[in-house]
């Protein structure tokens, strides 16, 4: 019997169960089986003489003197970049998924009874899907390397390396499209790993990802951007990641992409769709500005989620498969 939303917890948080590290970036040659030795890439900060570029006042624009005294102005910049050397064409990214069990229970939760309704209704889901939908699709994320972002265009080819204990596997990443996720049978085996851990058959699973993108020799790649807090008193324009000299991709970006697989979403199959999204509570992709999931359709995540939590039934499939994908991302999402 459904309870009321008061009983909802005010205070409930979830650990995420994908945790993934850092990504570390070499330069290599194209082998089809990489025994090339790897070299770390390292960033260069360049100095450079920029053009004016932005849009200027109508005042300037209508001007001709003041226009060409204004792009006579010096727009210097330091920035940071990372590139391939001259005797390497491949880019080596090296990470580490843990996949984590125990979905189910809370990291914190201060209402008894809606611990108990959710573990239950967490356990149903469990015992209906065995989670196979939600590993499939971050096990396809996987094989289509699209943790690699702006690494992965242009690549003439792409070879991810997956290694689970003494289970090893090698996809052709191009084989895999970014705008779905069609069932391909050699996905399976990786799926069925994640599934594991992800419904308590096993208490975890370690992946090792190695992904080779043959991009050219002495081609720019692309680490993660740091953010700057204090423009004000940095003199670089832009900052590129490292740890401990070693060009880096940031944990968040590469669970970024790993969790993107949102395709329930109502505008997906609409010409407003953005294609699968990373799963989030309110459905954001931040560089269209717009979330996909409102409150006010009540296909967000919140609003999903005290139904199911509370023993109520949800809609489709598609929906809990969804509630659930928020869950193994991990939060805090109490009543407050």
């Amino acid at each position: 019997m459904a309870k009321k939303a008061a009983d909802i917890a005010s205070v409930l948080a979830f650990e995420k169960k994908l945790v993934v590290s850092d990504g570390y970036m070499y330069g290599t040659c194209w082998d089809d089986e990489h025994k090339v030795k790897a070299e770390p890439l390292k960033l260069v900060e360049k100095s450079v003489r920029g053009t004016i570029s932005n849009r200027l006042k109508p005042a300037v624009q209508n001007d001709p003197a003041k226009l060409n005294a204004e792009v006579e102005k010096p727009n210097l910049q330091q920035v940071d970049s990372c590139a391939l050397g001259m005797e390497q064409d491949t880019l080596k990214l090296a990470f580490t998924i843990k996949v984590l069990s125990g979905v189910e229970k809370p990291s914190a939760c201060n209402n008894a009874a809606f611990a108990q309704s959710y573990a239950a209704a967490a356990k149903g889901y469990i015992e209906k899907t065995g989670f196979k939908e939600l590993s499939y699709r971050y096990a396809y994320n996987i094989a289509s390397a699209r943790f690699l972002w702006r690494n992965r265009l242009g690549a003439e080819k792409i070879d991810v390396c997956v290694k689970v204990g003494s289970w090893e596997q090698k996809f052709d990443a191009y084989t895999y499209s970014l705008r779905d996720f069609t069932e391909h049978e050699e996905i399976k085996a990786l799926a069925g790993k994640i599934a594991a851990a992800l419904s308590g058959e096993e208490p975890y699973q370690f992946i090792e990802v190695e992904a080779y993108t043959k991009l050219g020799v002495g081609q720019e790649v692309y680490p993660s951007e740091e953010l700057v807090f204090d423009k004000g008193n940095s003199r670089k324009s832009k900052i590129l990641y490292h740890v401990e000299g070693v060009a880096a991709m940031h944990s968040q970006k590469l669970g970024n992409a790993l969790r993107t697989i949102d395709t329930w979403y109502p505008e997906f199959e609409s010409p407003e769709g953005a294609g699968p999204i990373a799963v989030e509570p309110y459905g954001a992709v931040t560089n269209l500005g717009k979330a996909f999931r409102n409150p006010k359709e009540k296909v967000d995540f919140y609003t999903l989620f005290d139904k199911f939590a509370l023993g109520e039934p949800l809609a489709n499939a598609e929906e809990e498969h969804y509630v659930m994908a928020v869950l193994v991302r991990g939060g805090v999402f109490g009543k407050g």
